[in-house]
């Protein structure tokens, strides 16, 4: 009996059922494990959003009030969630809207699935109404993408999207479905996920000459210092990667995409790198023996000028993907392969050390930046407050548990500075790109990404005006997100480079805004505003306290800078701590 009810099970599963191109995306999704939808319906993807109202059970659909909001929304998702992303957005002026988080989504390597619409497959090609060439529109700012006309090709071209998308060095996947498609009705037989495509090679093959190779540079240096960054998280290698710095005991300086992947507190870790990273990082980076970059791209921001970076050193490469590897700095050694499988190849092969003497010399250089710089930043003499006492404050308030997403500009570079974080994972921003207008979408994805967490987006009062209608989504949706608006009444970052360069000509960098807490108000967000320092610490409680989503708005220093920098046109090493190095 039992064996005839096997074979009836396995018979049923190969039956055929005649359904829609519509009902088989969303067929797709649930067999991927998919649970929330960011999107915004229209005239070419109304089939797929038909189909959706009989799914209300199986997936939840977050309508948010811009294409652009959906996809940092799906990013923030990714990004707290390891998980990949989906979007939904219409044909057209939809599918263009996509294109900013596209880019940002392929140079930070995050996973997405964005579904768009399209005009019927014969009018394709005749300037139909909202009838835009996505393909090649989007064919630069994705890991893939295609066309489907026929509803047959739905099943596998879905299964081949999450699989690209979410394996290897991650990206973003756009698929884009014919009107006709969605509506077509055809024999479905089941989702099968796809784990091979025959072309595709998520992982290169790891050689062990090389993790040989790799392991006697470290044995040998006398000064080795790791530099790491979003590869160790998107690898799942945050375990992996500590014990192979503890064992040889080994400093390490995160890039912004990298942090949080061990505690910013770790004896081992040296603090950030990159043209507002720390002091020591950036210094030492010209006078180690053994750079060791772990999962990070050697981006101008985190190198300066090629021709003056670590020329003294051997460098060691891990990455997964093949193209990073001598892109923009020469190896010594490539270690090609997933970081979470080349690490404990390597940390095996390693000798146990304690190079004590060394790691003083980076404790030192930041007990210079703590007398110049930090210092005053956190505990400052004058009645104005600083963008970096407000984040300390948070860490106080936070213990360093709290996802932060930042957008860009000051407030970032001083949030990625300060932030203190416990957990992978923590730090949600737009790295490569530099997107503003990331941070408010897409902490309401980081929230649904990982629920149980407090999400707190940092925003200044120029990005935060880029997305601002997404305080519609939260409204609807009831997203238990706080809203950090630091105001400098300028466009901070742009209007620092015009005083320390472009001798304090400000073109255009003042900026009036709304008053935030009224605009809150209207979406019936809880709010407060203050601009004196006595007044912080309990604002930010209320804040973090309340039931709900809260809008805070802190009036900061109108001309405060961002230090040390490495200026433009400068090698790592020719980092400044103040204006009057310049």
């Amino acid at each position: 009996m039992q064996v005839e009810e096997l074979v009836e099970e396995k018979t049923a599963t190969k039956r055929t059922e005649n359904i829609s191109g519509s009902v088989a995306v969303l067929e797709a999704l649930i067999a991927e494990n998919v649970q929330t939808i960011f999107g915004y319906p229209g005239g070419a993807i109304m089939p797929i959003y038909d189909a959706l109202y009989d799914y209300n059970d199986k997936l939840e659909h977050i309508l948010v009030r811009h294409e652009q909001g959906a996809i940092h929304a799906a990013q923030g998702f990714a990004r707290t969630s390891g998980k990949v992303g989906v979007v939904f957005a219409t044909s057209g002026p939809g599918a263009t809207n996509l294109v900013t988080g596209l880019a940002d989504a392929m140079i930070d390597s995050t996973p997405l699935v964005c579904i768009t619409g399209q005009v019927f497959a014969h009018l394709l090609g005749t300037d139909a109404f909202q009838e835009t060439d996505v393909i090649n529109i989007t064919t630069p700012v994705t890991k893939w993408n295609y066309q489907v006309t026929d509803a047959n090709e739905i099943p596998h071209v879905l299964a081949k999207a999450f699989h690209i998308a979410g394996t290897g060095r991650p990206g973003p996947v756009l698929i884009d479905i014919t009107k006709n498609a969605q509506l077509q009705k055809f024999d479905y037989s089941g989702y099968i996920k796809c784990n091979h495509i025959r072309s595709y090679r998520p992982k290169p093959i790891v050689r062990k000459e090389y993790i040989e190779q790799a392991a006697a540079i470290i044995n040998n240096a006398k000064k080795p210092f790791v530099i790491f960054g979003q590869g160790v998280i998107l690898g799942k290698a945050e375990k992996e990667f500590k014990r192979f710095i503890e064992k040889g005991g080994l400093p390490a300086a995160w890039t912004i995409m990298g942090m949080s992947a061990i505690p910013t507190d770790h004896p081992l870790g040296v603090g950030m790198l990159g043209m507002h990273g720390n002091y020591g990082p950036n210094v030492l980076t010209n006078e180690c023996d053994a750079l060791i970059a772990v999962g990070m791209r050697f981006d101008d921001r985190v190198t300066g000028r090629l021709d003056k970076y670590a020329k003294q050193a051997q460098i060691i490469h891990l990455d997964i993907d093949p193209a990073e590897i001598d892109k923009n700095v020469k190896t010594t050694v490539p270690v090609w392969g997933d970081c979470k499988e080349t690490l404990p190849l390597l940390t095996q092969l390693i000798e146990e050390k304690q190079h004590t003497e060394w790691l003083n010399k980076f404790k030192a250089y930041s007990q210079k930046e703590m007398d110049i710089v930090i210092q005053h930043e956190l505990n400052p003499s004058s009645d104005v407050m600083t963008m970096g006492e407000v984040i300390n404050t948070i860490n106080e308030l936070t213990n360093g548990d709290a996802i932060i997403v930042t957008d860009v500009g000051q407030h970032q570079m001083v949030a990625c500075r300060y932030a203190k974080m416990n957990h992978s994972k923590s730090n949600i921003t737009s790295g490569g790109l530099g997107t503003m207008g990331f941070a408010l979408p897409a902490a309401i994805g980081a929230k649904y990404g990982d629920p149980q967490r407090t999400v707190i987006a940092v925003i200044g009062d120029g990005g935060v005006q880029m997305t601002i209608q997404e305080l519609g989504t939260i409204m609807q949706f009831n997203v238990d997100v706080k809203i950090l608006i630091l105001n400098n009444e300028f466009l901070g970052m742009v209007r620092q480079w015009q005083q320390l360069f472009h001798e304090k000509r400000y073109s255009f960098v003042n900026i009036t805004s709304p008053n935030f807490v009224q605009v809150a108000k209207g979406y019936g967000i809880a709010g407060n505003s203050i601009n004196k320092r006595a007044d912080l610490k309990n604002a930010l409680q209320t804040m973090l306290q309340h039931n709900g989503s809260y809008l805070l708005e802190v009036m900061v220093g109108k001309e405060n800078n961002v230090f040390p920098m490495v200026p433009q046109g400068r090698g790592v090493a020719e980092i400044v701590l103040s204006k009057e190095e310049i």
